[in-house]
């Protein structure tokens, strides 16, 4: 990158259709493991005006009421009347949800990767989470927005919403924030004018450094003006269609799948999450300042087919060095994987909305820095 330039992440929060989709998806997946760990899952979620689809493949022994998971979650996430176009009680439910391939599962049984793949782990010195600066406040910004919506601070609130943030940098480093937007679904009944007041009296101070603004940030809220028509009833939803709000808001690059309704057994999902816990430990073993990790697999083969660390120059030791160390102290294998991120817990509905990377929960094994210290020794 240059020593200048203008870097752009935005969020959307739990109430956009493409986040309800997502979340109904690892809804089913958090069912069955946790009924049966081993379950198998691919769960594809649309929704649009008073429907919800679920399809795709699974293999278990647990036995799930898909509807009323569905069901659930609609109604946890804020959809509970008519007058917002989708509710949890009355719109429509269906399931066309079946037996996984047989060819597919023969591959996974013998402890080999779900799929083929590759797939990318990121993460940098920019935030206390080690992630970058853009995507870490777009997130903060709507987690603020949906804490206030659901403890019921104003009446008007509606569950789907939208941020993004954008950042000056100079020489690596953040220097101001150019533009903050938000879009936020409303009801009738409030102006304008009184939602940009609440979003920059409630929000934006608890969320943004104050450091990084000045009088030339713009503030964008609601910029197209009155959005009451949202969620589902605005606009259809599908499963993994937002893929760079669910990983690094476009800073590092993403592999080739989504995340979402998909078992651990699946590489798209579990090898991305150790990628994100290998990168994570590089940083924060202070070896390099940035790093991304690359891991890709072949079906059926358990050994992934390359490994590869860039720290963009930042590393402090060669690079090879880092490679042979996160060879030797992280397990690779799909298997190993899930063993150690503990990845057979009903955990994944929670990651659906707010991104998968940088949260402070212990259920997100990933984001531990455990491994720093053995990385540090390794490379010297």
């Amino acid at each position: 990158m240059s020593n200048g330039f203008i870097f752009t992440s935005e969020s959307v929060s739990q109430g956009h259709p493409d986040k309800v989709s997502d979340q109904v998806s690892d809804g089913v997946l958090d069912a069955l493991l946790a009924q049966d760990p081993t379950s198998r899952c691919a769960c594809e979620t649309l929704c649009t005006t008073d429907y919800l689809l679920m399809a795709g493949e699974i293999r278990t022994n647990a036995s799930v009421d898909f509807e009323a998971v569905a069901r659930d979650v609609i109604r946890d996430i804020g959809y509970v009347s008519e007058d917002i176009g989708f509710n949890a009680d009355t719109c429509k439910v269906e399931s066309r949800l079946h037996e996984q391939s047989a060819d597919i599962a023969m591959g996974v049984d013998a402890a080999g990767a779900g799929d083929q793949g590759l797939m990318f782990g990121y993460a940098c010195n920019q935030t206390p989470e080690l992630m970058p600066l853009p995507i870490a406040l777009s997130h903060r910004i709507l987690n603020v927005l949906t804490d206030l919506r659901k403890s019921g601070d104003v009446n008007w609130l509606r569950p789907d919403s939208k941020s993004q943030v954008s950042i000056q940098y100079e020489n690596g480093k953040a220097k101001a924030i150019t533009a903050i937007v938000v879009s936020t679904q409303h009801a009738g009944s409030v102006s304008q004018a009184d939602i940009r007041d609440y979003i920059l009296s409630k929000v934006v101070p608890q969320t943004v450094p104050a450091e990084l603004l000045n009088s030339a940030t713009q503030y964008h809220i609601n910029p197209t003006g009155n959005f009451e028509i949202g969620g589902p009833h605005g606009d259809c939803g599908l499963t993994g269609r937002k893929i760079i709000v669910d990983t690094y808001g476009g800073w590092g690059r993403h592999g080739g799948g989504a995340f979402s309704g998909k078992d651990s057994t699946k590489v798209d999902r579990s090898a991305a999450y150790m990628a994100r816990y290998v990168a994570k430990n590089i940083v924060a073993s202070g070896l390099a300042d940035e790093c991304e990790v690359q891991l890709a697999y072949a079906i059926g083969v358990a050994d992934p087919v390359s490994i590869r660390v860039d720290t963009s120059g930042t590393a402090k030791v060669d690079e090879a060095k880092l490679e042979a160390a996160v060879r030797e102290i992280f397990p690779l294998t799909p298997q190993g994987i899930i063993e150690h991120l503990q990845l057979r817990r009903p955990i994944f509905r929670k990651t659906a909305a707010g991104g998968h990377f940088g949260r402070n929960d212990p259920d997100f094994t990933w984001e531990a820095t455990d491994k720093a210290e053995a990385l540090k020794q390794a490379a010297n």
